[in-house]
């Protein structure tokens, strides 16, 4: 594929394929790309879930999550690496950190317990329904799947020392919620010398949906890319890989 006139590789290096994104294409090698699927949990995209019963509207979910399964499987048929994350904590909340952290304090999930101790759940605790990921998102073998205790996928995490291992820049992200642990992930991996592409169909905001426009102006502005699965996937196809 034929970069655009006047266009530089913002890696610095001649990718394999140019994604069309926003505010610029950027260019991307597959073998060093990973799809990161973030927290697509019962908790925040089913009802009955946390997000739901905490008063948050998951009834946009659905399209999501079938574009989240569109991307996972052009990814999966390009050789990318798929990272799958779970947010949550150990069943007697150590590791939530206690009122010593902050965490403990602004939680939504945490302050929701607090709040509403008739609920008598266990929102976001690993083993439970809850923290489980949705029926219709599921890794295979060679997967990455971790667990994270904040909601920044690098917090006290493996995924950057995964990462560099396979000599992967580029991070395509997908999930829930845009301007929570998606932002907060792309964001961390910015600092990091990742290059941040969100693909805007396949993530859902927690909160009115000038939330979702909000976030994707603070990483198209500031951080990152937002692109599309459809992009994505045509990017990903052996036709536009080859034409490198």
């Amino acid at each position: 594929m034929d970069a655009p006139a006047g266009y530089r590789d913002p890696a610095g290096r001649h990718g394999e394929t140019i994604l069309a994104a926003r505010p610029e294409p950027i260019a991307f090698e597959a073998a060093a790309t990973a799809l990161i699927v973030v927290d697509m949990q019962n908790a925040y995209a089913t009802k009955g879930g946390y997000l739901d019963r905490a008063g948050f509207d998951v009834s946009g979910t659905g399209p999501v999550i079938a574009r989240i399964a569109e991307a996972v499987a052009a990814a999966r048929a390009a050789g990318l690496t798929i990272v799958w994350f779970q947010n949550g904590w150990d069943p007697d909340y150590v590791e939530a950190g206690g009122p010593g952290s902050p965490n403990w304090h602004k939680s939504n999930a945490l302050k929701t317990m607090r709040r509403r101790p008739e609920m008598n759940e266990r929102l976001l605790a690993k083993g439970s329904w809850d923290y489980a990921l949705v029926d219709a998102l599921r890794p295979e073998p060679g997967d990455i799947v971790l667990p994270k205790p904040r909601y920044s996928g690098f917090f006290n995490t493996a995924l950057d020392s995964m990462l560099r291992a396979r000599g992967i820049r580029t991070l395509a992200f997908t999930g829930i919620a845009t301007n929570v642990c998606v932002e907060s992930t792309l964001r961390d991996g910015f600092f990091l010398e990742y290059f941040g592409i969100v693909l805007a169909d396949a993530t859902h905001q927690a909160g009115p949906p000038e939330m979702q426009a909000a976030a994707l102006y603070n990483i198209e502005t500031f951080f990152g890319w937002v692109s599309d699965v459809a992009a994505f996937a045509a990017a990903l196809k052996p036709s536009a890989l080859a034409a490198e």
